[in-house]
């Protein structure tokens, strides 16, 4: 038992390096992140410090990836994902990726009772929406619109815009593909039958 836990504690060193590197972090930027010190993360990436558990946590909260992918854990066995959901300006957001950097998903409930007035804002990205469950209101920019179940929008995020729900007393659930700037949501079209 000794030997395989020495292998999973060895591998972890590696798989931060990995993981900082996808996000295309710096050892600086980690370490204002997490609060560990620059020595201490280029020694847990080069194997030369033992990863702790003080250390570990807040390292899989800077990556977004559980305890469990850092360390390597073998599979439960359960095949069940267990989704956080988080509550942002009366927004439910449930996370349905859980890898750093890329194009990250989203499913979005806005309650019925968080009809307000539109207050658009802007950030680095690009964004896709599908529509679920009722209608949802988007502005983006000039324009102000409404998107039923079905429904497909894609925007630059840089666009000042606003979501929220279309009719009053309704919620709306909708998925969002969000990733950095030119990352865009390609759909494959099936090849004319060239018969």
């Amino acid at each position: 038992m000794d030997e395989e836990l020495d292998q999973a504690l060895d591998a972890v060193g590696p798989r931060l390096r990995d993981l900082r590197r996808q996000r295309e972090t710096t050892l600086a930027e980690l370490s204002k992140t997490t609060g560990i010190s620059v020595s201490t993360l280029s020694r847990l990436e080069s194997g030369a410090r033992r990863p702790t558990l003080e250390l570990l946590l807040p390292l899989a909260k800077a990556h977004g990836v559980t305890l469990d992918e850092l360390v390597g854990a073998p599979p439960t066995g359960d095949p069940r994902i267990h989704l956080r959901p988080v509550s942002r300006g009366g927004m439910t957001m449930v996370p349905l990726t859980r890898r750093a950097g890329g194009i990250q998903a989203f499913k979005l409930v806005i309650p019925a009772n968080s009809r307000n007035e539109p207050d658009p804002r802007t950030h680095e990205g690009y964004e896709w929406l599908y529509v679920l469950n009722g209608r949802l209101r988007v502005v983006l920019g000039e324009h102000d619109f409404v998107m039923n179940p079905g429904e497909a929008a894609e925007f630059d995020t840089r666009e000042p815009h606003w979501f929220g729900p279309a009719d009053e007393g309704e919620s709306v659930e909708f998925l969002s593909l969000f990733g950095k700037q030119g990352e865009r949501a390609h759909l494959r079209a099936r090849p004319k039958d060239r018969s």
